[in-house]
């Protein structure tokens, strides 16, 4: 090598291990409720202009059902999942790269007028699940670790925040089994008051030799924790890469979708919407692919006994991801209880599918009834105008929609026939 290559790469390890501990510094300072000297000039993103006309144009092939309409509510480079404040329905939006967003409305028109970074003095990686506890503490689930912050809708004014660390970093996943594939988590918090976190799994399908490990520790599944990190065990297993999940309020039956297995053929095999009604269950993968599609890898393999299959079988490759229940007023009837569920868009088809916001009622037992197309539009042929991630209810009833595609949320309200 030669010696300024070197010099080089001995810059860029002290560089790397400088801010690495200047990150660790911050997260001991915040605990301790000291402040960390970062500047207190937020980033923030413009909400006007040539990009949100753009948007609003877009949003004109977006199809509803009669009553329904559609409009931009921020600007939100990468949006991903979002978790809306119980307190004050300040929205917190997750990535996939290093930001969380706090999206507010002050004016209560119903349209955002301030997007601006949340926590700059922690630095984060992938923290794209975000969840509030109904007493108001914000989880954020990174690529490996969980941070929580107690008071974030009033604390996010600032650079410094309060924080507590839940799971340390490199301990929610063995680090040798990171991947940049599937590594997006989401969250909620459980009637049972404990932390549910899913974990993908980093392959299109694994080896076997990889099954014994991702068992114990909850990969290709959903886990749960007490809120403070402590008596993690393992929900349910067989879940490929599950990007959504929220419970039923009214059984507390926890519903996920689940993104299958690619490479298997343009309609195989279907996305799912499953329901998990008490811990241990197994939903399937990987000896099944999808629904009860069986995987190439493990056809000669005997899978488990009681496999729970979906509730829903999507189209196939329209990766079903975020979801909630909608528990509001404003929408008619046929629709409180149900459930709204967002499927990104397809990249492994020849013909694309997917961009849209699904919707599936629910039997008088709790079991899905019906799934049909709430909105759609984003996808024109084969161009993307948009690719929904997630699912959210404002405290009006309205319900946003994040566009990580086209770096957006929008709102969707129920005005009448």
């Amino acid at each position: 090598m030669h010696p300024s290559s070197r010099v080089l790469t001995l810059g860029l390890a002290c560089a790397t291990i400088t801010l690495a501990a200047q990150a660790q510094d911050n997260m001991q300072k915040l605990e301790g409720f000291r402040t960390t000297g970062t500047s207190l000039a937020l980033e923030t993103v413009p909400q006007g202009g040539a990009k949100a006309e753009a948007l609003k144009a877009n949003l004109q092939k977006v199809k509803l059902p009669p009553g329904f309409k559609i409009d931009v509510y921020a600007i939100v480079p990468d949006a991903r999942h979002m978790a809306v404040g119980p307190s004050t329905g300040i929205v917190f939006v997750g990535t996939r790269k290093t930001r969380v967003w706090a999206v507010t409305d002050r004016s209560k028109t119903r349209v955002a007028d301030e997007v601006k970074v949340f926590a700059p003095s922690v630095e984060m990686k992938v923290p794209n699940g975000v969840c509030f506890s109904p007493d108001g503490f914000l989880f954020v689930v990174e690529h490996n670790r969980v941070v929580m912050y107690p008071a974030a809708e009033f604390f996010y004014e600032g650079a410094d925040v309060a924080v507590g660390q839940i799971v340390p970093q490199g301990q929610l996943v063995p680090v040798e089994e990171e991947s940049f594939n599937h590594g997006a988590r989401t969250c909620r918090i459980g009637p049972d008051d404990k932390l549910y976190i899913t974990l993908g799994n980093p392959f299109n399908v694994p080896a076997k030799d990889k099954i014994a490990l991702y068992d114990k520790v909850g990969m290709m599944g959903i886990i749960r924790m007490d809120r403070d990190g402590k008596n993690r065990e393992v929900f349910a297993r067989g879940v490929r890469n599950s990007v959504g999940m929220d419970f039923n309020p009214k059984d507390k039956t926890l519903w996920f979708t689940d993104n299958q297995v690619d490479g298997m053929g343009d309609d195989i095999p279907p996305g799912e919407l499953n329901r998990a009604t008490k811990q241990g269950q197994n939903f399937g993968f990987p000896w099944y692919g999808g629904g009860k599609v069986r995987t190439a890898e493990y056809k000669a393999d005997t899978p488990p006994s009681g496999i729970v299959f979906p509730q829903v079988e999507m189209a196939a490759h329209a990766a079903d991801l975020g979801m909630t229940f909608y528990s509001g007023k404003m929408f008619p009837a046929k629709y409180q209880g149900g459930i709204f569920s967002a499927q990104h868009g397809s990249w492994n088809r020849t013909q694309p599918v997917g961009a849209r916001v699904m919707f599936t009622s629910l039997k008088p037992d709790g079991t899905a009834d019906k799934t049909e197309v709430f909105a759609d539009g984003w996808l024109q042929g084969r161009e993307y105008l948009g690719r929904p991630v997630d699912v959210a209810q404002l405290p009006d009833g309205s319900v946003l929609v994040s566009d990580d595609y086209a770096g957006a949320i929008y709102r969707i309200s129920y005005t009448g026939q």
